[in-house]
């Protein structure tokens, strides 16, 4: 089979496509290399498979050109992290909505099957323990940063939900609530890679706010079958379906967790959320997913805890595995304005 992967360079979009070229797929990478880096692709660096090409979601022509050469999509390619959002929100307004039409009309156009990577981000100030995909989304102003991210996402969530009404797209939406693991950069927000990095490095650990926020957390490789799975699955179509852990954590309890697999000496500092963020953020008190529907349409259910996502992400540190750096040469590389990456 032949696949696209947009943001198949950034974290979670590496890991799928070295889950699909295992699998025997021929996966053609979309990326403008943003956030992700080619060093993501190191491992299948060379392999028959694989084809990279440098272009973004918004740019139409590559976008229809490479649609059109494919079975499937997946499209991942997204604005990244809190810190991205927050620095250039505009960015991220152009990407996520203008780039997620720009592939859904590319799918349509050329009857291809597409997966749409949405977030948890979507369900804005909503607490509820266990949110399920029917769950009221609550938002705050669009003057703050952080829901016009939301708000952006849930609009290329209409846009998939339009195309499958009006169009009968082959479409499936998945929600992924705080995706975590190897290759995945603090860089842009990330609690997990940043607390590890902090305690490698002996550093005190920062927890934003009180640290009583409560959220859960689910290993790629868990996630990455799923995604296959549920494009796989024509049942699944025309739904949307929540991705994500069932251990609960609170973020303080996670930077202690961290302090002890590592074995570092590492404090923990608290850190107010306008200093970290400025003006444009409000953090949501707890997240937390039900991902039963997921569960009785595929058998979701992850299979790694909350201590070997630490012990893989601490792993994946130490052997400096994350790199900026090429090993895999792009096939095309195409000039844009905008950019895309993966989600993070």
């Amino acid at each position: 089979m032949k696949t696209l992967v947009t943001g198949g360079a950034g974290f979670i979009g590496s890991h799928l496509t070295e889950h699909l070229l295992a699998a025997g797929d021929e996966v053609t990478v979309l990326d403008d290399l943003s956030t992700g880096g080619l060093g993501n692709l190191a491992g299948v660096a060379g392999h028959e498979g694989l084809r990279v090409v440098t272009g973004s979601v918004c740019d139409e022509p590559v976008v229809r050109r490479w649609v059109s050469a494919v079975d499937r999509v997946f499209h991942l390619g997204a604005a990244v992290g809190l810190f991205s959002v927050l620095d250039d929100p505009l960015r991220g307004l152009r990407t996520n909505i203008h780039g997620s039409e720009t592939v859904l009309a590319a799918a349509h156009r050329h009857d291809v099957p597409i997966l749409m990577a949405s977030t948890s981000e979507v369900y804005g100030k909503n607490t509820k323990p266990g949110l399920t995909e029917q769950d009221d989304r609550i938002l705050g102003s669009p003057l703050v940063s952080r829901w016009t991210y939301a708000e952006a996402k849930a609009v290329a969530e209409s846009l998939t939900h339009a195309y499958v009404v009006k169009h009968d797209l082959a479409a499936v939406t998945v929600r992924l609530f705080n995706t975590v693991g190897p290759r995945q950069t603090g860089r842009y927000g990330m609690v997990v890679p940043r607390f590890v990095g902090q305690a490698l490095a002996g550093d005190p650990l920062t927890v934003y706010g009180t640290g009583e926020q409560r959220r859960c957390f689910c290993h790629v490789l868990d996630v990455v079958p799923a995604l296959v799975a549920l494009l796989a699955d024509e049942g699944a179509h025309g739904d949307v379906f929540n991705l994500g852990g069932s251990e609960q954590v609170t973020v303080g309890e996670l930077a202690r967790r961290v302090i002890a697999r590592t074995s570092s000496s590492s404090a923990i500092v608290h850190v107010d959320y306008r200093q970290a963020y400025g003006d444009g953020f409000e953090e949501v008190p707890s997240r937390l997913p039900d991902c039963g529907k997921a569960l009785r349409r595929i058998g979701f259910r992850p299979r790694r805890d909350l201590d070997t996502i630490i012990a893989d992400v601490a792993a994946d540190h130490r052997t400096d595995s994350v790199s900026p750096t090429d090993n895999v040469s792009p096939t095309d590389s195409v000039q844009s304005a905008h950019s895309a990456a993966d989600l993070g």
